[in-house]
């Protein structure tokens, strides 16, 4: 693999089902013990239909992660699998919180919201270090997702 500072992701969005099942198919070995996701076909499909745009984070033709992220007049709403292991620690993670800032002032949307399970330490380490701050609010059937806001000058 090449330097980090010479890797470009490309963030590419699921535009089918069949792109959908892709995703799911070749993620599903490095995600399906990921503790943010119930990484099956199902419940992406679910998360798909409740409003959230899919995107694989490709390095080269091999999908690192995938990206999910929707809008609102102010807000751009993101979450993400983690990188997968033989990626991890080459500053991808840093790269897919650029890209969902420059959605974010793409669209002309003056907040982000991102969302993680309450113990991926990880995560907040990585929001921190972006500008994040946690906010009260929580989320899913046993309250363990919480929102991280960063506000966009």
């Amino acid at each position: 693999m090449q330097g980090k500072a010479s890797v470009k992701l490309k963030f590419q969005k699921a535009k089918s089902n069949k792109d959908i099942q892709n995703i799911c198919d070749y993620n599903i070995d490095a995600f399906s013990d990921s503790p943010d996701f119930n990484w099956n076909l199902d419940e992406i499909q679910n998360e798909v239909a409740e409003g959230w745009e899919l995107y694989s984070v490709m390095v080269d033709d091999e999908i690192i992660a995938a990206v999910f992220f929707k809008t609102d007049k102010t807000t751009l709403y993101t979450k993400n699998t983690a990188i997968k292991v033989s990626y991890q620690g080459s500053g991808f993670s840093h790269k897919v919180k650029e890209y969902f800032e420059k959605v974010a002032r793409d669209k002309g949307l003056k907040h982000i919201a991102h969302y993680c399970r309450i113990d991926n330490f990880r995560m907040y380490s990585l929001n921190e270090s972006h500008g994040y701050r946690k906010t009260p609010n929580k989320f899913g059937p046993d309250g363990q997702v919480v929102e991280w806001i960063k506000d966009l000058n």
